[in-house]
């Protein structure tokens, strides 16, 4: 076929919740009853319509499909599933009679509804964005329905665009999906790569019978070797799926997109297919390397989209080397773009929102909306010659300078500090020695807690805005505080929780109030992304050498201690969980800003103890999140990861109980660095995925204490006292009771008062069933 001409610059993806999260405000009014479908629809649209004006205004073209469509009303996965008609068994009532699932359905699927648990979720790669995990089965029924792909492309096309769809590519789609309940053992999803791709060929036929002239497969699965799927088996199927979806006579252009990695072996295998573009992320990955003849003259015949432009950090960027790199690979195909390296929906919008940061630190970064300026700049290049942006390379260059060189990016005293550390401070006391010192906590059998955060309520959240506004003072936003504290310390008191939490009430963010008492950090007003859903989260900047002005928990948790005789957890976000939910400097290593962090963290563990505080939990949900992808690079990063906790939590006496949080992962690759911790207690995830981690937990040997969670709290269900009781019982046939703790699966921020007192209450009924349980006596024979 012959192939329309690739736009010279695109993105893969724009951030989709608005610029003030009016997709957030919509969506959540709709699960509300404040609006209708209708409503939200129609302002989704306006949502959409917005973002292509947007995208023209920036530089890219409105009629030669560099605009993606990209966007999504909760996650593009799930989106997937409903367009291949993949419905867990439990949901198939939310079908209509042709199969489709409206929006309202699309919500329940993810949400959950009565007894039936939402689709897992889970982190995207590495990135802190969750993904719902579809369910695939020998019999799942794959059947097209892609009305939701050809309104949108008709939409803008009604509106004078010619815009390129994106779902995710059949592949990936089968390695992100885990297997059906009922699944016989050994099956995995990618053995329905058979069934699924005749369904993906269908859809192609219908976009270019609507018009469309290039679709983009995002193909992300490739780059990553962390999937539990033989590497082998990974390349034989991008073959067995592109040949086949090449091959198809009535298609658009076929664009695969390749994010958060290099392609490396997989590059061969793709080049080989029919499809006319590939995307490359080089600024993850590198340029190909001594390519065998055959993969080299598949790629001349190729579009080879270059994905220079950083779209999962802040930083404004060298583009002098990117030009480079964007030129060197004209020497693989005549046919070159430019391009984002993943989608933007991992940046805020726009850097010119930002009135209140500091006018240096701006000039480093950039956001979205710049991002494709910069896209729309090296177009120019491309076309024109790169004398034609020579004053724009220069421009980012003296950025760069200017970076380096200001005060506070190296502090001499931080750095002396780090270079004075020895292997002492990264142990403590064997684990044994401190299980004795910790006896005197005197907790029962299966104690229960919380892992920090209760519900922020509109009037914490409209205090912290009063106080941000000068209409209230520091000492009446403290007074405050304090009364939620106390009704926090009374409500866990008399649901009979053993260790409480203060409730966090203080607190925007779990990051962002530890980067706004850091130094070396930088906060946003408006640079709002996604995480998962309608849940948005403004990740901190991270720009300078790290260091702790003063205490920044201390009063709260003995104020929070000083109400009750039980323990109260200290609680502190942990070093590489503040790296991960942050945009981080690029001009140093990682792990040397994680030291950076964990000594701020280790002098505030200090504190604490010395308050009276006998109990710290030090959070790391983000651990599993920034293992990268490929195997070479994980030990290393599983080094400085383990470290830099250890450094925190180091200094800690053995009568000091260390907990940390670890959430929405797979946790097996990671279980040995989980050991290295050495936390006396770890709480993991676990309700929605059933308590599968509570396997790998038994298989590995872990011998510290555990706290599978028993409550999904991304999720509005209540679950029952016999749904706890049937996890905790499953936990206890896997690990010694003397070791497990009874916990949600993560902190209770986001969700309301009445769900969170009758869950936890169902939590602590179900717990003392099964502590009456362990007290029986074993039957003689």
């Amino acid at each position: 076929m012959n192939a329309p001409a690739f736009p010279t610059g695109t993105i893969l993806g724009y951030p989709r919740i608005g610029r003030r999260r009016e997709l957030k405000h919509a969506v959540e009014a709709f699960w509300a009853g404040r609006i209708d479908a209708a409503e939200l629809e129609a302002r989704a649209a306006e949502l959409r319509a917005a973002t292509r004006e947007r995208l023209v205004v920036l530089g890219l073209g409105r009629d030669d499909s560099s605009i993606p469509e990209s966007f999504s009303s909760y996650d593009q996965v799930l989106d997937a599933a409903l367009t291949v008609g993949a419905v867990p068994e439990r949901f198939r009532r939310l079908q209509d009679e042709h199969g489709a699932v409206d929006l309202a359905g699309t919500f329940t699927i993810a949400r959950g509804e009565g007894d039936d648990a939402p689709l897992e979720m889970t982190k995207w790669f590495d990135t802190n964005y969750h993904y719902l995990v579809p369910e695939i089965g020998p019999d799942t029924p794959f059947t097209l329905h892609a009305e939701r792909l050809l309104a949108e492309f008709a939409e803008a096309k009604a509106a004078g665009y010619l815009t390129r769809p994106v779902i995710v590519g059949p592949v990936t789609f089968l390695l992100l999906s885990k297997a059906a309940d009922g699944a016989p053992a050994g099956f995995r999803p990618l053995d329905r790569l058979d069934d699924l791709v005749p369904v993906y060929v269908a859809l192609l036929a219908e976009l270019c019978t609507a018009g469309v002239e290039w679709v983009q497969l995002d193909e992300p699965g490739l780059v990553s070797e962390s999937i539990d799927e033989p590497r082998e088996r990974i390349l034989e199927a991008i073959g067995v799926a592109y040949d086949l979806l090449g091959a198809a006579d009535h298609r658009p252009s076929v664009f695969v997109a390749s994010p958060y990695g290099g392609l490396d072996d997989a590059l061969p295998a793709l080049a080989a297919t029919p499809v006319e573009a590939i995307g490359l992320d080089l600024v993850r990955g590198d340029l190909p390397q001594h390519l065998d003849p055959a993969t080299a003259e598949s790629l001349a015949a190729k579009t080879l989209v270059a994905g220079v432009i950083d779209g999962h950090n802040i930083w404004r960027g060298d583009l002098a080397h990117a030009f480079d790199r964007i030129e060197a690979l004209r020497s693989l195909s005549g046919d070159v773009s430019v391009s984002t390296s993943t989608s933007l929906l991992h940046v805020p919008h726009d850097v010119a929102d930002e009135r209140e940061l500091d006018g240096r630190l701006v000039s480093w970064l950039a956001f979205a909306d710049q991002k494709v300026a910069q896209v729309a700049t090296l177009e120019r290049g491309l076309v024109a010659g790169r004398e034609t942006i020579q004053h724009e390379l220069d421009a980012a260059s003296a950025a760069l300078a200017d970076r380096a060189g200001a005060p506070g990016v190296r502090v001499a005293g931080v750095r002396d500090r780090l270079a004075a550390l020895a292997d002492r401070d990264f142990t403590r006391a064997a684990y044994d020695e401190r299980v004795a010192a910790q006896a005197t906590l005197e907790l029962p059998e299966l104690p229960t807690t919380t892992i920090g955060s209760f519900p922020q309520t509109g009037e914490i959240r409209r205090a912290r805005a009063r106080l941000l506004k000068g209409e209230l003072t520091d000492a009446a936003y403290r007074e405050l505080m304090h009364e939620e504290i106390a009704r926090v310390i009374r409500l866990q008191e008399d649901l009979g929780l053993d260790v409480l939490v203060h409730g966090e009430p203080e607190r925007n963010d779990m990051v962002q109030y530890f980067a706004e008492l850091l130094d070396g950090f930088a906060v946003t007003q408006h640079g709002w992304v996604q995480s998962y859903g309608s849940r948005c989260t403004r990740p901190s900047i991270l720009w300078g050498d790290v260091s702790r002005p003063a205490p920044m928990t201390v009063d709260w948790s003995t104020y929070a201690q000083s109400l009750t005789d039980k323990p109260v957890k200290g609680m502190l976000t942990g070093p590489v969980t503040i790296l991960a939910w942050s945009f981080v400097r690029d001009d140093q290593p990682l792990g040397d800003t994680a030291r950076q962090v964990a000594l701020a963290l280790r002098d505030e563990i200090a504190d604490l103890e010395a308050a009276g505080i006998r109990i710290i939990q030090v959070d790391e949900p983000a651990l599993r999140e920034l293992l990268p992808l490929k195997r070479a690079d994980q030990p290393a990063y599983l080094d400085w990861s383990v470290d830099s906790f250890r450094l925190a939590t180091g200094g800690a006496a053995p009568a000091t109980q260390v907990h940390t949080h670890l959430c929405y992962s797979e946790f097996g690759a990671v279980i040995d660095a989980i050991r290295n911790l050495d936390a006396d207690v770890t709480s993991i995830e676990a309700a929605r995925s059933r308590m599968e981690v509570v396997d790998d937990l038994a298989t590995s040997g872990f011998d510290h204490g555990i706290g599978p969670g028993v409550y999904d709290i991304h999720s509005p269900r209540v679950p029952s006292a016999a749904e706890v009781q049937a996890l905790l019982e499953r936990a206890v046939a896997e690990i010694p009771a003397s070791r497990l703790w009874v916990n949600p699966d993560c902190g209770l921020k986001t969700r309301g008062y009445d769900e969170t007192v009758a869950s936890l209450g169902n939590i602590i009924e179900a717990t003392r069933a099964v502590r009456a349980t362990l007290r029986e006596p074993v039957p003689v024979d």
